[in-house]
């Protein structure tokens, strides 16, 4: 979980806010040696396409070491707001 959080806390945010997404938060469940993060983009275009646009670019497949490497499973979840962020 060490490496997997330095490689990906020093490259992947700074790269998805680049491609105009926002974070909302990131944490580590302990007990499961989980990863979770929330990730938002409201531009015109969706959030679809810019992540599609996102794994496409040459910037992501130049990050080294690639966090997902260390990824046994990933799960994408959409979530629908109820409660404006502060």
């Amino acid at each position: 979980m060490d490496d997997f959080l330095e490689a990906w806390t020093a490259q992947v945010p700074p790269l998805r806010r680049r491609y105009g997404f926002r974070f909302l938060g990131a944490w580590v469940v302990d007990d499961n040696d989980e990863f979770v993060w929330i990730l938002s983009y409201d531009g015109p275009d969706g959030f679809d396409a810019a992540d599609a646009r996102y794994y496409a670019s040459t910037d992501r497949a130049a990050l080294h070491p690639d966090p997902a490497q260390w990824l046994e499973t990933i799960e994408h979840v959409r979530l629908r707001a109820i409660l404006p962020t502060d």
